[in-house]
């Protein structure tokens, strides 16, 4: 494999449990939870409530995938090199990227192809986030008559937070970022109860099982709520002791399950079929309900930079490989001047791609069962077929295939919505 080149703007440090679960949480809550009351809607309350359980579940698992991976590749760079040049390579502890995964198993293809597909998503994830931070805030302050007039306001703080160099110098942000999704979601919810118990019977007039086209829709939203999937190696990386990392894991996708089924069946139980595709819209307009909206894009606002951490590592090591554009032109200061410019542009690029995006929901929607569904069950169950298939269970191998085949499928349908137009939900 060719030699890895060190970024210097994305550090590894001594991340405690805490700030991991800290920045485990705020990589994956995002905008998609506001999605959920409409997907339950879609699909049905039950079918919703299952879809997001399979989804953690199965998003869990595929992550411990991409560390049963990587320790794999440790091991035979212990046999083979006696941990010489390839501990250079990685540093102390064997660091590896999801593009390093997939150039161990397919090559430099795989690495160009896992790339791309990540940056895709992170993409993708990242434009959500800017998209409603444009929609609310321009409903919220008249000043700012447009999204677009937002996101240009915007721009300077996150472009400022975009040169933080480490995920656990991200962890007071992440935590900040943390409550105040909490505080938010808890405000919907107590608005959802409030209507709940004026209507008396809370399931009465609402669907367990709403049609059969619904369901991977609602399938693609939950699999975008779990989109900080390509961070899960370098979460592992930065903690101090990362042996404590899959009990971490394990405590943050239960706990944010736990959350999503809870917020998505009392959105859609208090709303019903006029349950918007932004459940922020059902709310009363009230200064409640603009400081709900506030306090939500803060958190969003601050998440922005976790999201942004892949895209960065990858640029970043692109510019400086053996060949890349900045390394050839430039040294010293200059180089990490060049560097903090791609940063510039790449947050300016995504800010000018979200003025263009239509429907919140259906593009939600699309890259949770596109994008996110390659990112978070098709690579990891390829790359374990490739890295430890031969010597795994045939339990494990059949399970690394089934995730492979139904993610390829459900990309597939995904794609097929889009082009598709007389599909409706």
């Amino acid at each position: 494999m060719a030699t890895e080149v060190k970024v210097p703007l994305l550090e590894v440090r001594g991340a405690t449990p805490a700030q991991t679960l800290g920045n485990i949480v705020v990589s994956i809550v995002g905008t998609g939870v506001l999605g959920l009351p409409f997907a339950f809607r879609t699909a049905g309350w039950l079918a919703g409530a299952l879809g997001v359980a399979g989804a953690g579940a199965a998003t869990f698992y595929c992550m411990l995938l991409l560390l049963d991976c990587r320790d794999k590749l440790r091991e035979q760079e212990t046999e083979e090199d006696g941990l010489g040049d390839e501990r250079c390579r990685h540093g102390d502890g064997g660091n590896y990227t999801y593009g390093d995964l997939g150039e161990r198993g397919f090559g430099p293809i795989g690495r160009y192809f896992t790339e791309a597909i990540i940056i895709i998503g992170q993409t993708g994830g990242s434009v959500a986030y800017l998209v409603f931070i444009g929609q609310n805030l321009s409903s919220v302050l008249p000043a700012l008559s447009s999204s677009t007039v937002v996101l240009a306001v915007l721009l300077p703080a996150e472009v400022a937070l975009s040169f933080v160099r480490s995920l656990s110098a991200l962890a007071p942000f992440s935590i900040l970022a943390d409550a105040c999704t909490v505080l938010a979601v808890a405000a919907v919810v107590k608005e959802d109860v409030q209507l709940l118990a004026e209507r008396g019977r809370p399931f009465a007039g609402r669907s367990a099982f709403a049609g059969l086209w619904g369901v991977p829709f609602a399938c693609g939203v939950a699999v975008f709520c779990f989109e900080g999937f390509c961070l899960t190696l370098a979460l592992e990386a930065s903690m101090s002791n990362r042996s404590r990392f899959r009990p971490v894991l394990l405590q943050a996708i239960v706990g944010v399950t736990v959350v999503y089924v809870g917020f998505g069946v009392c959105g859609y139980l208090a709303y019903g079929d006029a349950t918007q595709d932004i459940v922020t819209l059902n709310l009363p307009d009230n200064w409640s309900t603009a400081a709900v909206k506030v306090v939500l894009c803060v958190g969003l606002a601050l998440t922005f930079a976790v999201m942004m951490y892949p895209i960065h590592e990858i640029v970043e090591a692109r510019l400086l490989a053996p060949g890349g554009w900045v390394r050839k032109r430039c040294g010293g200061v200059v180089q990490r001047a060049a560097l903090h410019l791609s940063r510039v542009a790449v947050v300016a690029a995504l800010a000018a791609i979200a003025c263009f995006v239509p429907a919140f929901g259906q593009f939600v929607a699309f890259v949770g069962s596109t994008v996110c569904a390659l990112l978070s069950f098709v690579l990891p169950a390829l790359f374990h077929l490739r890295v430890v298939g031969p010597r795994a269970s045939p339990w494990a191998r059949a399970v690394d295939y089934f995730l492979l085949l139904s993610g390829l499928v459900f990309a597939g349908h995904g794609i097929y919505t889009v082009l598709a137009p007389s599909v409706n939900y």
